[in-house]
Formats: structure tokens, sequence, C-alpha cells
């Protein structure tokens, strides 16, 4: 069975306004280079060569005037999707079905940005044999994601948003899923806000005994604020700075 990488790139930006109001976030820089380059690069980084991009809104088009083929990250094949308004991050997961087709699939959330690579999770997840795999990462503030329960590497609970956090490991914008994962998205109902979402994603892989985890080394930050926007930036360029020459 094949693996194919998905970077999900939508959304409407809206807590980045007014930056957001001619361009969509994922274009935005980080430091040097364009937010979206990070996720691709960490796909590429884990040996994945076929990656769909799948985005929204007015600056679909700039996606391919940046991204074009992905020969420059020496991708085999580069698609794009398009997601009509929010509907959520499992609605944009379920679009990619056909470029899917029946291979398994890591999906990036386009904010997301890792200090070192994924590869060896990656690893683990091809010998897991199917089922699901999410990253964790320890925060001082859990309340504010997916807050998963572990014990070892199997994933108990995963509780969105929770007043009184079970534990201090957040889910972050890396999963790993087995084909089925199409067959859920299709059945799920969407949650209060109108979007099908990707902690019931997650729920269902949990209940069938099949969601296992890992904690990832190194920092992480997502961008989808000013805050960590700025954030990231500055962890970016000390990455670049104390990095070899």
């Amino acid at each position: 069975m094949g693996l194919k990488g998905v970077v999900l790139a939508g959304g409407t930006g809206s807590r980045l306004r007014p930056l957001t109001f001619v361009t969509n976030k994922h274009l935005l820089p980080v430091y040097d280079e364009p937010m979206v380059y990070f996720p691709i690069r960490m796909l590429v980084d884990a040996g994945i060569r076929d990656i769909m991009v799948v985005t929204g809104g007015e600056s679909a088009g700039d996606f391919m005037k940046l991204l074009g083929n992905g020969e420059a990250f020496g991708l085999d094949h580069l698609e794009y999707g398009y997601q009509k308004g929010a509907g959520g991050i499992a609605e944009a997961l379920g679009l990619t079905r056909y470029f899917i087709g029946s291979d398994d699939v890591i999906v990036v959330l386009g904010d997301n940005i890792l200090e070192k690579p994924i590869s060896a999770a990656v690893d683990r997840y091809r010998k897991q044999g199917g089922g699901a795999r999410v990253l964790l990462k320890r925060v001082p503030d859990p309340q504010r994601f997916g807050v998963a329960r572990v014990e070892g590497e199997r994933v108990v609970e995963i509780i969105e948003k929770p007043k009184q956090p079970a534990s201090d490991l957040a889910v972050i914008g890396v999963y790993m899923y087995d084909n089925a994962v199409f067959e859920i998205v299709a059945g799920l109902k969407r949650s209060a806000r109108g979007e099908l979402e990707i902690t019931d994603v997650n729920n269902a892989y949990l209940k069938l005994g099949k969601l296992q985890c890992e904690v990832v080394d190194g920092w992480w930050t997502d961008a989808g604020t000013f805050e960590s926007l700025f954030h990231a930036a500055q962890l970016v360029h000390a990455q670049r700075t104390s990095a070899p020459r």
C-alpha cells in the first residue's frame, strides 16, 4: 500500500485579518518563506512524493502560481483541491478521496511548523499495520487544543478544548490514516459550528482501538494568530541562523 500526502490550506484566516483580506493565510511569510512551504517540506522529508494541497477562497490560484507542479520540492506529482466555504478539516480531507485512491494518507494542517522531521514517526506508522497515528506535543495551555489521555502508545481519550485538561498533551495538526478514513468521514455529522471535525475522525479510530500516538521532539507551533505567526518566525529565524553553513 502506498502513502500520499495532503496539506490542508483552506479556511478564512479570520484571526489574521486584515492580512488575510487580500491573501490566503498559508501564503503569508514565516520568516523567509511562505507558510505552505513548511508542511510540504515536512512531507517530502518523510519520503512522500505525491501531495495534494486543498485550499479555498479567492486566492486559490496563487498556490498554483507559487508551487507550480511541485518540481522545486522534488515531487512526482502535486495536485490541487478546492473547498467551498469553511466546512471543517474533515470535510477538506474528504475532498482528497479520488487523489488518495486505495492508498493511506498523511494529513498536515498548512499552518503547522515543526523543528524536526516526522520521518521516524511515518516509519512507525507504516509498521503499525493500518489504523491511525497522531502526533502530540506537551503544551503549557492545553485547554486551547484537543487534549489526549494516553496509555503507552495508545490514546484512550481525546477531549476538544477541555476546561480541565486530563493531560498537557495537545493533538497537533499531523495525522496518519489508513484508507478507512474516507468511510469514517462520509459517516460524520456536522458539529454545532456546522463543520466536519477532525477530532471526530480521531475518536472514531479510538473507538475501534486503532489510534496510536507519539510525542514529538523539538518545538512545534501553528501560525494561525498574530502571536503564533510572530513566534513561528522567531523560531525559524533562530533555526536558520544557528544551522551550520
